[in-house]
């Protein structure tokens, strides 16, 4: 039986209190908020998302292994109380989350798939909630094999993007989150453009918003959000 993870996307807006704190101060808290999220699940990562779009400043992606039933309620209970302490500061905006699961259309694991081992991750992540229409799910199991042989085909001609499906039926609004892992956006985008003339496509209820987000050591991202210190008048002494 294989191994089932939780992936969950925590997307963060960084609050007026902690641009007013002084440059030392908002670098100290970064380091203790990091610090604080360690011990909570298997893998953390930590993305870059403003000023790819203006509703999110950053995105926690969270991994952990649920071979125990009670093991997702340990991590809610424990990533809740974290982040409500740190909320004043670092606010959560949305979520996105499920389980992984061996896939209905394609055997094995595809070399493709992403990785949650990983000590290292591409520079760009792309996130979207996605759901199939009702009548996906009404037609036979042959003829949705064979749209998804299509779609399927398509991807593997872009061997260098790997894929993570999190499965979200009955926990989440959508029923899917896709998760994409690159080193070049615009190749990704033609892999979006060519997935649009499949036939498969026209069952497509929701695969949207979409979150692009970009890889960063946790030290180099602070910097990133980081308020300048303020600049001395030119000719003050």
């Amino acid at each position: 039986m294989a191994v089932r993870w939780l992936h969950h996307f925590t997307g963060l807006t960084l609050t007026d209190c902690y641009w007013e704190l002084p440059p030392a101060d908002q670098s100290a808290r970064w380091s203790e908020w990091w610090a604080a999220l360690q011990p909570l699940a298997t893998r953390l990562w930590l993305y870059q998302v403003f000023p790819a779009r203006t509703d999110t400043d950053l995105v926690l992606w969270s991994a952990l292994q649920t071979e125990e039933a009670q093991a997702p309620a340990g991590f809610f209970g424990a990533l809740g109380q974290t982040l409500n302490r740190w909320r004043p500061l670092f606010r959560p905006a949305w979520t996105l989350w499920g389980f992984t699961r061996p896939s209905v259309y394609a055997s094995g694991r595809s070399a493709q798939e992403i990785d949650p081992l990983a000590t290292e991750r591409p520079p760009y992540l792309i996130i979207y909630p996605f759901s199939k229409t009702a009548e996906w799910y009404l037609l036979s199991k042959d003829t949705r094999q064979g749209m998804m042989n299509e779609h399927i085909r398509v991807g593997r001609e872009y061997p260098t993007i790997k894929q993570l499906l999190v499965y979200s039926f009955g926990l989440q609004d959508q029923e899917f989150v896709v998760v994409y892992e690159t080193d070049d956006l615009t190749v990704f985008s033609d892999l979006v453009m060519a997935l649009r003339s499949t036939q498969a496509r026209a069952y497509t209820l929701r695969d949207t918003p979409i979150i692009t987000a970009f890889y960063r050591p946790p030290a180099a991202l602070k910097e990133v959000f980081s308020r300048p210190s303020p600049q001395r008048p030119t000719g003050e002494e």
